[in-house]
Order: structure tokens, then C-alpha cells, then sequence
């Protein structure tokens, strides 16, 4: 099978965890006898400094003419202070609206080797296991107006939360599609104790659930739900969500994982271009130094290899792969707690032995260690 793939770095850490990650693809291909073709975009900050825009045009068309877009980080401090129409992060917001990447998958699963890693006990997040479903292209992020004002005399400031009724039923509707293949419960989380965005929602959510009778609709508040996070983590099944608060509770529930550089996850669209990328920012306090931890992104591909090409076989032996090094106790920096830790490139290397021997259990710390 071949499949065009664009791939879009950023900033930071984006570019040394999207080439590492090439290299795995390419390992996959290799052994499974496909072929992938890999063309590069600018996207963010990089993009703002060689094109003065955030998102260039060719990057559009390099997106759409391809199966599938791997996203690596956008952002830094570099930017901190541009006008908001030349800051990174409009990038992003920019190809979400332009490809209609309206909901976001993100998966919190923990690993056995890593419960330890986790800032919760032990025995509140082994068997965790769900899915947040955020909307990613309404709500505040994108309601107009969005500016400051003078209101009689004095400094004030607007954000618009706005949604149609049909981006609300089809955030839900995904929703409600991946609870069918799982555990058949959805959480919808909102505000609707105060607000009428909430409320509208929330209507809709029961519409939406009538259509779904095998499976079970729970509403929760979302002050709640940032606690129930914490508090029982393996209740929930797929959270569903608008923006603002799916973007808040999916970096809560991230930690339960033990670590950022863990978590993938995927932007679905309404034409089939979906795009994929780790949930980390691009941590320029490390960029350039070898130390990212690039499971994140690797477990994106993995996700983009079953969602995109419907390659299940392959997708399965990149995330056994990832398993069994972290089984053999190999850690990047931010999973080692002050032990022994190897590359961003060491890690990816092992990763992609360990796909083209997948009988094998690599002990990698003490081939690190001699």
C-alpha cells in the first residue's frame, strides 16, 4: 500500500520527535511492504521567521494533498510577544479551521511498567482506560468578537463561546460511535448550572443518545469532572466535550500517565484528512538537546496507521513495540525520576528493533548502563 504523508515539525521539540518518528514509519513499511512518501510543511513559529505566516499557503496544499498530516509542537517564547495574527499557536488554530478537524481524540491509557510514574497512587490508575473527545473548531478559541473594548470609560475585554446546533450534535454523535466499540458509556461534560451553551448542549446530548440505545448517557459538571479525574479515573469510558474545557481536563487527565511525552492523540475531519499529533507543547527549554521523549508521537502514527489506512496489524506492532521497551526499563528524562535516562534517538532506535523483532524483550537499560 502506498500512502503520502505530510509532515509538518514546528517548533522545539517538534522536529527531533517527527523524525525519529519517520524512521519507525519507515521500519513499518519496510516490514509490512508498504510504501510511504513524506513531504515536509512549515507550520508556527518556523513558519512565521522563513515565511512571515504562521500557516503558509503551500503548507495547506501540501496537507491536502496527502492521506494523512503528522503534527510535531508548536510555540515558544521566541513568539511570546508578536501580534496575535503573527503568533504560532495561530497556525494550528488556522489549519483546524481550514481542514475542518473538528474533533480531537485524545486516549489516556496507562502502562504496567509505568504506574509508578504516575503522581496518583498506584491503585487508582492501574486499568485506566478511555477516551476525551474535545470539539476543536467552536467555542471560545474561535467565537467573535474576540477583543478588547472601551465600555463607558474604561478598559474591557469580550470572548464570544458560540456554536451551531449541528457542530454540537456531531462532536456527540462521534462520541457516541466510539462508546458503541467500547465500553458503551459517554460522559458529557458542561456548565449547564450557569451557562446557556451548556444547557443547549446538554439537549442536545439527550437527542443524540436516543439514537444510541445501547449505550449509557451520563452528564457531569465540569468542575466535577476535573475532580473525578483525580479522585476515579477508571469510571469514565469516553468523556465528550467542548473546547475550552476539553483542552483543560485532557492535560488534568494527561498526568495520570506519569508524563506529557506520553499521550497521542488524533484531529478527526469531516473529509477524511485527519491529522496527528503528540498533546505535548514544543518545550524549547530542551529543543535541540536530544532528551524529548518521542513516545507521544510514535503512538500518534500508531493511531494514524489504524484510523487513516485502516492498517491494525501494523498500528498493534508499533504500540507492542513501545510496550515492551518500557517493560525492559528503558526511560527518556522525564519518565526516569533522576535514574539513568536515554535519548530521544535512543529511544526511537529501540522502538523500531524492537518492531523488527517482535519476539524480543530488549533489556535496554543494562546495554545503557555497560
Amino acid at each position: 500500500m502506498k500512502k503520502t504523508i505530510a509532515l509538518l515539525p514546528g517548533d522545539g521539540i517538534g522536529k527531533e520527535v517527527v523524525d525519529v518518528t519517520v524512521e519507525i514509519l519507515k521500519a513499518v513499511a519496510e516490514h509490512f511492504n508498504h510504501q510511504f512518501q513524506f513531504n515536509y510543511g512549515l507550520i508556527g513559529g518556523t513558519a512565521i521567521d522563513q515565511k512571515g505566516n504562521p500557516l503558509p499557503q503551500e503548507t495547506i496544499e501540501i496537507c491536502k494533498k496527502s492521506d494523512a498530516i503528522i503534527l510535531g509542537a508548536v510555540g515558544g517564547p521566541k513568539w511570546d510577544q508578536n501580534p496575535v495574527e503573527l503568533r504560532p499557536e495561530r497556525g494550528l488554530l488556522a489549519l483546524r479551521k481550514e481542514l475542518d478537524l473538528f474533533a480531537n481524540l485524545r486516549p489516556i491509557t496507562t502502562f504496567d511498567s509505568l504506574l509508578d510514574s504516575s503522581p496518583l497512587k498506584r491503585e487508582y490508575v492501574n486499568g485506566v482506560d478511555f477516551v476525551i473527545v474535545r470539539e476543536l473548531t467552536g467555542g471560545l478559541y474561535f467565537g467573535k468578537p474576540s477583543e478588547r473594548v472601551v465600555k463607558d470609560g474604561e478598559d474591557a475585554v469580550v470572548d464570544t463561546l458560540f456554536y451551531k446546533r449541528k457542530e454540537i450534535e456531531r462532536i456527540l454523535v462521534t462520541a457516541f460511535e466510539i462508546a458503541g466499540k467500547r465500553r458503551k458509556h459517554v460522559t458529557s461534560v458542561d456548565k449547564a448550572n450557569v451557562l446557556e451553551s451548556s444547557r443547549v448542549w446538554r439537549e442536545v446530548a439527550e437527542e443524540v443518545a436516543a439514537r444510541y440505545p445501547e449505550v449509557t448517557l451520563e452528564h457531569m459538571l465540569v468542575d466535577n469532572a476535573a475532580m473525578q479525574l483525580i479522585r476515579s479515573p477508571r469510571q469514565f469510558d469516553v468523556i465528550v466535550t467542548e473546547n475550552m474545557f476539553g483542552d483543560i481536563l485532557s492535560d488534568e487527565a494527561s498526568m495520570i500517565t506519569g508524563s506529557l511525552g506520553m499521550l497521542s492523540s488524533a484531529s478527526l475531519s469531516s473529509t477524511g484528512l485527519h491529522l496527528y499529533e503528540p498533546i505535548h507543547g514544543s518545550a524549547p527549554d530542551i529543543a535541540g538537546k536530544d532528551q524529548a521523549n518521542p513516545i507521544a508521537t510514535i503512538l500518534s502514527a500508531a493511531m494514524m496507521l489504524r484510523q487513516s489506512f485502516g492498517m491494525e496489524e501494523e498500528a498493534k506492532a508499533i504500540e507492542k513495540a513501545v510496550d515492551n521497551v518500557l517493560n525492559s526499563g528503558a526511560r527518556t528524562a522525564d519518565l526516569a525520576n533522576g535514574e539513568k535516562a536515554i535519548s530521544t534517538t535512543q529511544m526511537a532506535e529501540e522502538i523500531k528493533n524492537a518492531i523488527s523483532d517482535d519476539h524480543a524483550i530488549i533489556n535496554i537499560m543494562e546495554a545503557y548502563s555497560k
